[in-house]
């Protein structure tokens, strides 16, 4: 199937109590922080207050009074220089709840992936998941652990300083009745624009790194197809939409703090303006003292710094509007995945088989990836415990996707399945496909030892059950010869070992576990004839006592099946032993004699 990128709409509304909320979990440290923050905000609002003092006691009538100033000034500096140190000790503890918030988040992530059906592999492509765990999520990281102390820092400073300038100056305090209005008028306007903008922003970087994952996985088909030039043509499209979707989101969103500046600055000159007039008339006595309109030289130095901590915070949230916006789009594909739905829960009633005979019997099974596709129609088949079914005709007959309903990865939309005559509707998931041993055409191998990787499907196996498993898949002697034997360290997918040598390991693998049931997806697909035949020996072997269902193209490794069902087009267009089908001089007898002649 192919995969693609489902388009996103926003949970409007809910990404910042969310964030909110994974503050919480680790609320010592998320309340030790807002203490520092008003803390520090307090002794900071404090510095201006002691500053028009001193200004004042300079322009006393009376004289100088040295004493005042000298006094009002240490207190300044005692405040600015605590709040300066609590204002460093916020940071560090916003950085600690930022790595908490994110290593949980990415855990979470992960987690869900784990229990993610297979339909949502089928229908999302890796980079774009891997951009998700890896972009998105320091994307958010960074926010929380600066963007969001400013934001803390802010809303102490603009409630303090409006408290402060009331007190100081009714009538100056207007003025910002009229530009604060249009600041956040034009903020939300802007916002609200921008933000489909980071959206795309995101989708398109995944779609380039889902590309360019792609393509650096078949680097060697790439190279040997010569189509080097062709890919980076392709990948420049991409890349040239993420770097103009990039353009765009960072433009727009950077219009934002340079015209609420302004707005901030006009205020300002205001507040000057009239703050000296209203000085000037206070000191000639048209205006009398204890009224709204009086104000010193102190109070007009304390309104101009008050306001300033007013609308600088303001100015700053502007600039930093877009890393919000940024981080909140990151957040919403963050948290898309992790509200992703889990495969569907087993019933309350799904019984555990852990010892499954191996009878297994698919009756009148239709099957689509979509509903209006249908894929298999009316499949029968019964398979007797220890008998072998071979799964052969042409790509995209659907022979894959039997091997997916067995196990559970794609339920059926009508007909049934058995196992040991409980449908495996009602059986547990783990407990289904822990009966049956995979051997897939695509290997994989993680970085680890080769002992490692041949344990993965049994803990428990003893360095005996390795050696003879590996022996009995042809791949002892190989592995011997290497400098550390078993112990050998497999770079990531065993890209340091040949193809074949990557099957003969994955076949090892397959051969520990005690399953009755064995799947085998063209098990044989990467190695030389002489290989395969020895192969074939030490699978006969494996192969006993179990029902096995094995997809083949080859089919020289199936001519001893008990049953050999041909599939074309989702339908079984023919059933039987090798012999039998031969006399039926059908499509198989057509193709096994395409094969040798």
């Amino acid at each position: 199937m192919n995969k693609i990128i489902h388009s996103e709409k926003p949970k409007s509304g809910h990404v910042f109590v969310r964030l909110l909320g994974y503050m919480l979990k680790f609320w010592p440290l998320t309340l030790t922080g807002i203490a520092f923050s008003l803390l520090s905000n307090y002794l900071a609002l404090l510095g201006p207050r002691y500053l028009g003092a001193a200004i004042d006691a300079i322009s006393d009538k009376n004289g100088v009074q040295m004493d005042v100033v000298m006094f009002n000034f240490w207190r300044m500096l005692l405040c600015y220089v605590i709040s300066a140190v609590l204002a460093y000790l916020l940071t560090v503890v916003m950085v600690h709840l930022s790595q908490k918030i994110t290593y949980r988040m990415r855990k979470q992530l992960f987690e869900n992936l784990t229990v993610l059906p297979v339909s949502y592999f089928d229908t999302h492509t890796t980079g774009d998941i891997i951009s998700r765990i890896s972009y998105d999520i320091d994307t958010v990281n960074a926010t929380l652990s600066t963007d969001l102390v400013q934001v803390l820092t802010s809303i102490y400073s603009v409630l303090g300083s409006l408290y402060f300038m009331f007190v100081i100056s009714k009538p100056l305090i207007l003025i910002f009745a009229v530009t604060v209005p249009i600041s956040v008028i034009f903020t939300k306007i802007k916002a609200k624009k921008i933000q489909p903008l980071f959206r795309k922003r995101s989708r398109k970087l995944g779609e380039m790194n889902g590309f360019a994952e792609e393509m650096l996985s078949g680097a060697k088909t790439i190279n040997a197809y010569d189509q080097a030039e062709n890919v980076t043509a392709k990948f420049d499209k991409r890349n040239k939409a993420a770097v103009d979707s990039y353009y765009d989101a960072e433009y727009y969103g950077a219009m934002i703090g340079p015209s609420v500046n302004f707005i901030n600055n006009l205020s300002l000159s205001l507040i000057m303006i009239f703050g000296g007039v209203l000085y000037l008339l206070s000191q000639n006595g048209t205006v009398a003292a204890g009224t709204i309109w009086f104000i010193t030289l102190g109070g007009v130095t304390q309104f101009v710094m008050y306001s300033r901590k007013f609308s600088g915070p303001i100015n700053e949230f502007a600039n930093i509007v877009s890393e919000f916006q940024s981080a909140f789009t990151a957040a919403e594909r963050i948290f898309r995945i992790i509200d992703e739905k889990p495969e569907p829960a087993d019933k309350e009633n799904a019984v555990k088989i852990s010892d499954a005979a191996g009878d297994v019997e698919l009756k009148d099974v239709e099957f689509g990836y979509l509903p209006e596709k249908i894929v298999l129609h009316d499949l029968s088949l019964h398979a007797k415990p220890g008998q072998t079914v071979a799964i052969v005709g042409p790509t995209g007959a659907g022979k894959t996707t039997i091997i997916n309903l067995l196990m559970r990865f794609y339920d059926v939309n009508s007909g049934e399945i058995f196992v040991d005559n409980n449908e495996i509707r009602n059986i547990a998931r783990d407990s289904l496909r822990n009966n049956y041993t995979m051997v897939l055409q695509d290997t994989w191998l993680f970085y680890g030892t080769i002992r490692e990787n041949i344990t993965y499907g049994r803990d428990d196996a003893t360095f005996e059950d390795v050696v003879a498993a590996a022996k009995a898949a042809k791949i002892h002697s190989y592995i011997e010869r290497l400098p550390d034997g078993y112990d050998t360290l497999l770079s990531d997918d065993g890209v340091n070992i040949s193809k074949g040598q990557k099957q003969l390991i994955t076949i090892a693998r397959a051969m520990l576990p005690k399953s009755k049931m064995l799947i085998l997806d063209e098990a044989t697909s990467n190695v030389d004839s002489r290989t395969e035949i020895q192969i074939q020996d030490a699978m006969s072997e494996l192969m006993k006592g179990r029902t096995c269902f094995v997809i083949a193209h080859r089919l020289s490794t199936i001519q001893n099946a008990d049953i050999i069902l041909v599939v074309k087009d989702g339908n079984v267009i023919e059933q039987g032993n090798h012999e039998e089908l031969l006399r039926q001089n059908g499509f198989y007898a057509a193709l096994y004699n395409s094969q040798f002649s």
